[in-house]
């Protein structure tokens, strides 16, 4: 493969993985303008976020199997017209239920360019070179929630929230045409996959009964959810509690994706000295610190803007360490179906993830302390499961360090 081919592919491959994060991240400065517009409460429209991830979830079950037995491009194809086409319809949306709905539609659309970038990376790349090409993904995947909304406030503020997705519509579009003209078909079409619901049923319910599977992927789902929690409320948090504009709060929100960005690249120095399994039980109990010491403050209104960004920088933090390696260990017991249990394990976190957000939406209105109680919740559920699930676990296996970052997405 020459250099501009490979440089061409991560380009392409990247565009589709960002395009969720940006359909997530973009529209958030907009909130209190929607919330305007369609004559409903900032908490109504966290709900469109909600209804985002449980399409995410859900695409992510839908699209393994069809990926497998129709080849990469024409699903894509497919689920990026049905992306472009709720864009389109985001964009001339008059009521809140119609809203929820698109955003639904939207996600399950979205859902078939990431699943396919991960399925092309297997078929494109050399075995090793998969972690080095999975890397640059990630560094995509993790500049976007920092880009998506300091450019969503900018629009925001001067265009409207409306063209927020008339952009995300473009997007979609150039994404498409690049997809369908820049990469090869990698993959036949497999006619010996079922698309029956008991054989796929049979195959995920097979990976649940692993422990190590259910250990690691509930652990790091429960404690992922509060990130998905600090996502939906931030919105609420900064600009209808602490007052922050769109332009500021883009800001603050890339600033925090920041923690997790840093964390997240710490950790992989940190493997060099520890296990897995301690750096997530490490993050765990980190993480319990902060959210109790956040909440006592929070309860006793201690806390002013400045306090609750450096107790969420910290708690981000925790996070960015202790997912990469719950990633890595549910996975490393499949190598042979590994792409079905990344499936349900994604499946698992997004799910977990919308009811978090859900729960955002019903409690959290003019305090932050709900938002740190949900916080709180999750973290000690998540170590809970943790404790409890390692005892039904043998012998951890466990990847390479390079492994773990070829099986991180």
């Amino acid at each position: 493969m020459t250099k501009t081919k490979y440089i061409k592919l991560i380009l392409i491959l990247g565009s589709l993985t960002a395009l969720g994060p940006f359909s997530i991240d973009m529209y958030l400065p907009g909130f209190a303008g929607i919330a305007a517009d369609l004559n409903t409460s900032v908490a109504n429209v966290s709900m469109t976020l909600s209804s985002y991830f449980i399409g995410i979830s859900a695409g992510q079950l839908l699209y393994g199997p069809l990926l497998d037995r129709f080849g990469r491009k024409k699903p894509l194809f497919i689920g990026m017209l049905v992306y472009i086409l709720a864009s389109l319809g985001c964009v001339f949306v008059k009521d809140i239920d119609t809203f929820i709905g698109l955003r639904f539609i939207q996600a399950v659309g979205s859902c078939a360019a990431t699943v396919a970038s991960v399925s092309m990376v297997r078929d494109l790349f050399p075995v090793k070179d998969i972690p080095k090409v999975f890397s640059l993904l990630m560094l995509v995947v993790g500049l976007s929630p920092m880009l998506a909304p300091t450019i969503g406030g900018y629009i925001t503020t001067d265009y409207g929230w409306h063209t927020v997705f008339f952009i995300l519509m473009c997007m979609g579009i150039l994404i498409l045409l690049a997809a369908q003209v820049g990469l090869p078909n990698t993959y036949k079409p497999d006619t010996s996959i079922s698309l029956k619901p008991k054989p796929i049923i049979t195959n995920f319910i097979g990976i649940v009964k692993e422990p190590q599977f259910y250990t690691y992927a509930f652990t790091g789902a429960v404690a992922f959810s509060g990130l998905f929690t600090y996502v939906a409320a931030s919105p609420i948090l900064f600009m209808d509690i602490f007052k922050v504009d769109a332009k500021v709060y883009g800001w603050i929100f890339a600033f925090m994706s920041l923690s997790f960005i840093s964390a997240s690249q710490l950790n992989s120095v940190l493997l060099n000295r520890f296990k897995s399994e301690q750096m997530i039980f490490g993050a765990l109990i980190t993480q319990s610190i902060i959210v109790i010491v956040f909440l006592i403050l929070s309860v006793n209104g201690f806390l002013g803007l400045y306090g609750t960004i450096t107790m969420l920088f910290l708690f981000l933090a925790c996070l960015g360490i202790s997912n990469p390696n719950t990633a890595g260990l549910t996975l490393a017991p499949f190598s042979r179906n590994a792409g079905s249990a990344s499936a349900l394990m994604g499946a698992i976190q997004l799910g977990l993830g919308a009811l978090a957000s859900f729960a955002v939406g019903i409690f959290v209105k003019n305090s932050l302390v709900p938002m740190v109680v949900i916080m709180t919740v999750t973290t000690l559920v998540a170590l809970l499961i943790l404790i409890i699930g390692k005892r039904s676990i043998k012998k951890t296996i466990s990847t390479s360090h390079d492994e773990g970052v070829a099986i991180l997405h």
